[in-house]
């Protein structure tokens, strides 16, 4: 089986790196910077996407600070009660703006993206006051029938994140990729540029400049697997699985690969974990087993950490496929 590990030795590159990818992220930044680091030492972006299954956008236009709902032209006096309702809700808050926008105000738009159900539903609020009062559940706003792009570009947050995605989001929006917005931290710093494609929930790290690959393989109803970092909402060692078995097996199709059930297998260490993931495909089960344990190195993972710290590496150990099983009359 292929690697799928975030070593720093050049001989055990992570499994979606083949053939690497032709470009790199844009920008210039100076050598210490998380995501130059991070792509010196070869760090998988595998296995990364954040568990937010639900997610509410927030038109904010103009600057925002290191917590862009909090330290923005957003009323302070909802900030912190929608953070909390969003919370109580199981609901993850992304301010968004157009590329490029600092103080136009383009409606207040707010929506609601559900991954699960595969739902993105846009309403306009006249005060930031009223999302304290509307639904959380995807029953109003008017749905999009595009994919919805959004690029972290929240340099208050990470330098690399406003270097590496500005160039990246307008690209998206001049070459009229669906709906394209800037949006704040979406975690994953030194893999910037960071992308989130709604309504499904796919997350991309490392991405180039124009994105086209990505745009291109999304109109087809495909992942971009050089630069997928996972699925929101899935737990970490479905996406692992479900990555590699998409390498194995050259699906990539959306819906290819489903998770239907995860088991916790005995380790053979402290700090190591072991699972059975078995996926549902077109040629039948797909059970991939996979192993995770701490990098072998530590690191400073974003431009503001004190510390280096360790990270989680994913790695198959096997992967099953089984026959398709005919539906009892």
């Amino acid at each position: 089986m292929k690697g799928m590990t975030q070593s720093v030795d050049e001989g055990s590159a992570d499994f979606c790196r083949e053939p690497a990818p032709p470009a790199r992220p844009a920008g210039r930044l100076d050598g210490t910077r998380c995501s130059v680091q991070a792509l010196l030492r070869g760090d998988a972006v595998t296995a990364t996407a954040p568990p937010a299954r639900r997610w509410l956008l927030v038109e904010q236009p103009g600057p925002w600070g290191p917590d862009a709902l909090t330290e923005s032209r957003f009323d302070p006096a909802v900030a912190l009660r929608l953070a909390a309702r969003a919370r109580e809700a199981g609901v993850r808050i992304q301010m968004v703006r157009r590329p490029g926008d600092r103080l136009a105000d383009h409606g207040q738009r707010w929506a609601l993206a559900d991954t699960r159900a595969e739902t993105v539903r846009w309403s306009t609020r006249s005060s930031d006051a009223e999302l304290l009062e509307v639904p959380l559940d995807g029953s109003v706003g008017k749905p999009v029938d595009v994919p919805t792009y959004l690029v972290c570009t929240h340099g208050a947050h990470d330098a690399c994140c406003a270097v590496r995605g500005r160039p990246l989001a307008a690209g998206l929006a001049a070459a009229g990729a669906g709906e394209v917005w800037e949006t704040s931290h979406l975690g994953g710093d030194r893999f910037a540029a960071n992308v989130l494609v709604l309504p499904t929930g796919h997350v991309y790290g490392q991405v180039p400049a124009d994105g086209a690959e990505l745009v291109a393989a999304h109109a087809r109803g495909e992942v971009a697997l050089p630069w997928l970092r996972g699925r929101s909402g899935w737990v970490p060692a479905v996406q692992a699985a479900e990555q590699h078995a998409r390498t194995e097996l050259g699906r990539l199709a959306v819906h290819d690969l489903l998770p239907r059930r995860i088991e916790a297998l005995p380790v053979p260490a402290p700090g190591v974990e072991r699972s059975a993931v078995t996926l549902g495909g077109p040629d039948g089960e797909v059970t991939v087993t996979i192993e995770s344990h701490p990098s072998e190195v530590a690191a400073l993972t974003t431009c503001r950490a004190l510390r280096p710290a360790r990270w989680r590496t994913w790695h198959p150990l096997s992967l099953r496929v089984g026959p398709v099983v005919a539906a009892s009359r």
